[in-house]
């Protein structure tokens, strides 16, 4: 397989990093600092992530709004501009195709932020939807850093003008340029998508600044499950919807009942029917549990997997996200290790408080 770079691939490994595949990239899994470090640093200075393997799409027109109501389930024509939300699309059958951040950046203009790993299918399906409206799909190249972490305001204070911005909110500070103040890490911070020739230059000021460090993706995890965030492809899939996800408060609830997007007939029979299956957040007694682990009733009956698991360095202790059969959710749940049957305790996520500025 070809393995992509993003414009920011020499200076991670000037930066010492160790680089792996994630999502068809060469991406930086951790740097000399360590991943325990880099979590810890992001928690109370400021982490700097290379996301550029992200994908951007713009959509504008007239029927801009009528296409993100379509192909999201909320209301993109009553969504204030500079207003970001946290969306998703879904199959006809109900099933979450990706999650994304949906700003609206005019009266006739929303950028879509989605998951790298679903790129290709995720523009196949906008796309098509925009073949019924007066709205045009474009694909913007750029690159895009997150800035995370308690200091990470008035680290970008140096540079744009943020002070007025809140959580889930973007702007344009300048052509081309587009900041948001949202982020996976559960801490206040930004994300900031450039043209990419200048995406070098602005990546080295930030991280000369005595607050800032290099973050690779296996503190973004640790970080984004600490703060209870779903990935795709573990906790997210079209084989799970946004009620046994956990995720309906995302979904306005006179559009629960009904509505023009796409799954909305599958989506309200879901509610209608309950699930049977719910996503929860766990404690396991004693070592970590990973991603694809059994979970068992006390009689070793199977009643669930965990989808994503591991260390948390703030938390100071094991943590886990699962799927749970919902009549087996409020019993006992133990995870199967190679036949031993870890304890795990069950709590609602986030597992770290959020920081965000509201």
């Amino acid at each position: 397989m070809n393995v992509k770079k993003t414009p920011l691939h020499e200076m991670h490994v000037t930066a010492g990093a160790k680089m792996g595949e994630f999502a068809g990239y060469d991406m930086p899994l951790f740097y000399p600092l360590g991943v325990m470090k880099e979590h810890v640093h992001t928690r109370v200075q400021a982490g700097l992530f290379d996301i550029s393997h992200m994908v951007h799409v713009l959509i504008a027109g007239p029927g801009a709004a009528d296409l993100i109501a379509r192909i999201c389930p909320y209301d993109a024509a009553g969504q204030s501009v500079g207003q970001a939300r946290y969306t998703f699309m879904l199959t006809p059958d109900a099933g979450i195709i990706d999650d994304l951040i949906v700003t609206r950046l005019g009266d006739e203009r929303y950028l879509i932020v989605a998951n790298a790993g679903c790129a290709a299918k995720d523009v196949t399906h906008i796309s098509a939807a925009s073949e019924s409206f007066d709205a045009k799909v474009l694909l913007l190249p750029r690159g895009f850093l997150a800035l995370q972490g308690p200091a990470a305001a008035a680290v970008l204070a140096d540079h744009f003008d943020v002070a007025k911005m809140t959580f889930m909110s973007g702007i344009e500070p300048q052509d081309s340029w587009f900041v948001s103040r949202t982020g996976y890490t559960g801490e206040d911070g930004f994300e900031i998508a450039m043209p990419v020739p200048d995406c070098v230059e602005f990546a080295g000021k930030l991280v000369a600044d005595e607050r800032v460090e290099w973050i690779g993706l296996g503190a973004r995890d640790s970080l984004r499950l600490e703060a209870g965030l779903p990935l795709y492809g573990q906790d997210l899939s079209e084989d799970i919807t946004p009620h046994e996800a956990g995720l309906l408060w995302a979904i306005p609830k006179e559009l629960r009942a009904g509505g023009g997007f796409i799954g909305a007939e599958a989506l309200e029979k879901c509610i209608q029917d309950g699930r049977k299956r719910m996503r929860v957040g766990l404690l396991p007694n004693g070592r970590p549990v990973r991603g694809g682990t059994e979970l068992q009733d006390a009689d070793g009956h199977k009643i669930g997997l965990v989808t994503s698991g591991g260390y948390g360095p703030t938390l100071e202790a094991p943590m886990a996200l699962a799927l749970v059969d919902v009549e087996a959710a409020d019993g006992p749940i133990f995870a199967d290790l190679r036949g031993k049957q870890i304890p795990m305790n069950r709590t609602k996520p986030p597992f770290v408080p959020h920081n965000y500025k509201r």
